[in-house]
């Protein structure tokens, strides 16, 4: 999208943030622009593209949902969303029913078997929620209806024509989260045309129905954003000196023995002193929960942007591991 068509379809939809009480099928402002650089682009019919756009339909609901994202909780309250026996168990039998696949493609991906598991666990429940609203409403609503983050919804409304396109979806009926995501794991358009493999070798890709593909697929995702096999994704900071003042985002850009020379203490693992890390800073009930954060962790965050996600992803892969290896049942 070049800069000029990037500013200009952000003013359309600036402007139907005024109009959403007209949010209805036909009248989404912004609509002709979009079709005709879709059409443009990607060698679709303009009036194809209309009028699929013109039959979907604003959902105030998606908007309600943005706004107020589990992410946006305290630590403390997000993780007992994921980290709980129900949770815990379900992945339990997820996992007997289906240990030879997950071990087979944790394998070939060099990717822990336990973080796939956790993802679709946080994800969608081990493929049972699989998200409700239409996908093409999702896209249109928030493509043309919020502001904030209009041009990367609407980059993905076109992404999804391309997938519909290239997998042969029919692209009005397909299911999917508030924000468009799809499948077992919740791919949005973008990633489901990068990252998405056909595993189970039948011609497609599809994560709903094919849990070879979706689950491969999650592993990739990973392997792609360069997953560290057989390394840990945080370390538990034993102590923080209270006049540390560095400024440590997501993505490790100093090493252990960096965080060791500014006084953080904890276990290394026995990882190089050169190993790539970060602190990760969460709100517990009682106070700071503070983490080292290394490339796996990153990685994780890379799936999904919050801290808090990749936190609930790595605590419920370990409570997976524990509850199949051990039997014991998780007590909250």
């Amino acid at each position: 999208m070049t800069r000029r068509r990037s500013s200009t379809l952000i003013r359309y939809c600036a402007a139907a943030a005024l109009a959403i009480g007209a949010g209805s099928a036909g009248a989404h402002p912004g609509a002709e622009e979009f079709a005709e650089r879709i059409a443009a682009e990607y060698d679709f019919e303009y009036q194809e593209i209309l009028e699929v756009l013109e039959r979907a339909r604003y959902q105030q609901t998606i908007i309600d949902a943005i706004t107020r994202p589990a992410e946006s909780k305290p630590w403390h309250e997000y993780r007992q969303i994921f980290i709980r026996s129900t949770r815990i168990e379900a992945g339990a039998e997820f996992w007997a029913a289906n240990r030879e696949l997950v071990e087979r493609i944790a394998q070939r991906y060099g990717v822990d078997p336990f973080i796939i598991l956790a993802i679709v666990g946080v994800e969608t429940n081990y493929g049972s929620i699989t998200g409700s609203h239409r996908v093409i409403d999702a896209l249109v609503t928030l493509g043309f209806y919020y502001p904030r983050r209009a041009e990367f919804f609407a980059r993905e409304l076109g992404e999804f024509f391309r997938l519909a396109r290239e997998e042969n979806l029919p692209l009005e009926e397909v299911q999917g989260s508030y924000a468009g995501a799809m499948g077992v794991g919740q791919f949005i358009p973008s990633s489901y045309r990068a990252y998405a493999v056909d595993f189970d070798g039948s011609g497609s890709r599809d994560l709903w129905r094919s849990l070879p593909d979706a689950l491969a697929s999650v592993a990739n995702y990973l392997a792609v954003h360069d997953w560290q096999d057989q390394q840990p994704a945080v370390l538990k900071a034993d102590r923080v000196p209270d006049d540390l003042d560095a400024q440590f985002p997501v993505r490790p850009e100093h090493t252990l023995a960096e965080l060791e020379a500014m006084g953080v203490e904890f276990d290394a693992r026995g990882l190089a002193p050169d190993t790539p890390a970060t602190l990760i800073e969460l709100e517990s009930a009682s106070g700071p929960e503070i983490w080292v954060g290394l490339q796996n962790f990153y990685v994780i965050t890379r799936y999904n942007r919050s801290p808090l996600y990749a936190m609930a992803v790595i605590q419920l892969a370990e409570r997976l591991e524990q509850r199949t290896s051990t039997g014991l049942t998780f007590v909250e």
